[in-house]
């Protein structure tokens, strides 16, 4: 079986005797919510791309990752190999079906443009959520990001206030494929948590200061 990325969209394709038929996660018998998260990482990977963001960068790192893991669900899910082809950075990853149904083991293979095989990879351990933390970053990120957005709104805002509303904008639609895939990744979801809220608090704020303001 081979998942592939199309506009936005993720689709399974496999061979049978009428030949090769693509089709929609959700025609298939998958585990809760597997469908709707290969739609969300195919979406997000293909907006990256179209970004032509760096290959080394935070969020095509997410992709790749989040790719992977998503592939192991599948295999698993269906019983079968998986395959696909790596976004952003082109390796072309192959997923084994588990052989041992009380170890659950699952075989990574990553093979590059020259054809050769990577290190298999295991499943990581589930850990137990470390929300003190967790949350220390979560709430030193969120100081972090309401300090610089609102001093970012309030210097742009004294030339134009269009200006100010522009630059958040691009600022929050830079940064949001990367907090998207973040929320579910470990570490990394405290960051996300973190920046939005940040965002949130920088926006009240302002908003806050805007209608207290005197006329």
């Amino acid at each position: 079986m081979e998942l592939r990325v199309q506009d936005g969209r993720a689709v399974l394709a496999g061979r049978d005797d009428a030949g090769e038929r693509e089709v929609d996660p959700h025609t298939l018998p998958l585990g809760a919510g597997l469908a709707d998260a290969l739609h969300e990482w195919a979406k997000v990977a293909d907006a990256v791309t179209r970004a032509e963001t760096p290959s080394d960068g935070a969020a095509s790192a997410l992709v790749t990752r989040r790719g992977r893991q998503l592939a192991v669900r599948l295999a698993a899910d269906m019983g079968t190999p998986v395959e696909y082809t790596d976004p952003v950075t082109g390796e072309l990853v192959v997923v084994e079906a588990p052989v041992d149904e009380d170890l659950g083991e699952t075989e990574v293979v990553v093979e590059g443009a020259d054809g050769e095989d990577g290190e298999g990879e295991q499943p990581e351990p589930q850990e137990e959520t470390p929300w003190g933390t967790g949350l220390t970053v979560s709430f030193i990120v969120a100081a972090v990001v309401t300090f610089t957005v609102y001093r970012l709104s309030v210097g742009l805002g004294e030339t134009s206030q269009w200006l100010a509303v522009l630059a958040n904008v691009l600022v929050v639609g830079g940064i949001t494929p990367s907090v998207w895939l973040a929320r579910k990744v470990p570490v990394w979801r405290w960051v996300a948590y973190g920046v939005v809220a940040g965002v949130l608090a920088a926006w009240l704020s302002l908003l806050l200061v805007t209608v207290l303001a005197p006329v």
